[in-house]
């Protein structure tokens, strides 16, 4: 099986930072997009920052500027640098990978797993 494992979250003042990883560990294949959503109270959850398939980065508007999606391939591990940050980015982040297992059969289809989150609150 897989698992998302995320930390880094916390409290921390406005104008302050925060750094997230997700290690991903199991009988991965190949990891074909990886990336960060958030959902706070009483909102859908939405996309932060992700790598996709083709490598490109994608960014929500309002983080643009403030938070860097970064990545290490060879410990299947994505970070999210915050910095600038503003209570209403206070949510639950999440880690989700889009990717193939090895089964005893081969290996899988794509398939979406997702960490089990980690609190942000930003608050004064």
């Amino acid at each position: 099986q897989v698992q998302l494992v995320e930390s880094g979250g916390g409290l921390v003042q406005p104008g302050g930072s925060l750094r997230l990883s997700c290690a991903a560990s199991g009988s991965i294949f190949s990891i074909h997009a990886m990336g960060w959503y958030r959902q706070a109270p009483g909102k859908a959850r939405e996309l932060v920052a992700d790598f996709t398939t083709g490598g490109t980065t994608n960014y929500k508007d309002s983080v643009k500027g403030r938070f860097t999606i970064s990545r290490d391939n060879a410990k299947n591990t994505v970070y999210l640098q915050m910095n600038s940050l503003k209570p209403e980015d206070t949510a639950v982040y999440y880690c989700k990978a889009a990717l193939q297992v090895l089964t005893d059969w081969g290996k899988s289809p794509v398939m979406d797993y997702w960490g089990q989150g980690t609190q942000v609150t930003v608050s004064s």
